[in-house]
């Protein structure tokens, strides 16, 4: 075990890993060995949104370098297992993957805000499959095509929007081939044509 990790822990689907508020003196960071973590924040009327998604080595909880508030859940979406990290201990090898994390982080953050902003809900949801299509939830049909396994509400909180509107919209990206859709899961029928929706602008 590397010197700046001091603990690994399992977490359950739909498990709470980090709730939001100031970090205390307990607090670590975190680095995704296994699964996939969302960051979600939720108002006060309990719309979520999710802020971005920490895969198999990228770091969450940064604000412990900081010590800002911490604004979001973290929540694991499949098992996951994560690696309890201390920034004293980083290596220098480690505090430059950090670094170009907390770039990715901040691009990915970029590319969300771009697409809320810019995009139409239909163009938002094909980025959103193409973007999970690339996480631990994607699986592989025997035919070949890949899918997520995603809820309408989990699909919602990505694109920022509510399930009802979103139920609408996966309805008319079925019926126009670009997806099939079935209880808790999508599968790309056109990988092709999402790219091009998902680089359309508003």
């Amino acid at each position: 075990m590397q010197n700046s990790i001091i603990d690994t822990i399992g977490f359950h689907a739909g498990e709470i890993i980090l709730y939001p508020g100031k970090p205390g003196p307990k607090d670590k960071l975190y680095r995704v060995r296994e699964g996939l973590v969302r960051l979600q924040s939720v108002d006060e009327e309990g719309n979520a949104l999710t802020l971005r998604f920490a895969r198999p080595g990228e770091y969450f909880g940064e604000e412990v370098l900081s010590g800002d508030e911490r604004t979001y859940f973290a929540e694991a979406v499949t098992r996951t297992r994560v690696d309890i990290v201390s920034p004293e201990e980083l290596t220098p090898e480690e505090t430059v993957k950090l670094a170009r994390h907390l770039v990715n982080a901040l691009t990915q953050t970029y590319r969300t805000i771009q697409r809320l902003s810019g995009q139409r809900l239909k163009n938002r949801i094909a980025a959103t499959l193409l973007e999970l299509s690339n996480t631990p939830i994607a699986f592989r049909e025997s035919s070949g095509r890949v899918g997520v396994r995603a809820t309408h509400d989990e699909i919602a909180s990505a694109v920022g929007s509510v399930r009802e509107t979103v139920t609408k919209v996966i309805g008319e990206l079925s019926r126009e081939g670009y997806i099939k859709s079935g209880y808790g899961k999508l599968v790309l029928e056109n990988i092709r044509g999402l790219e091009d929706l998902a680089q359309q602008a508003a």
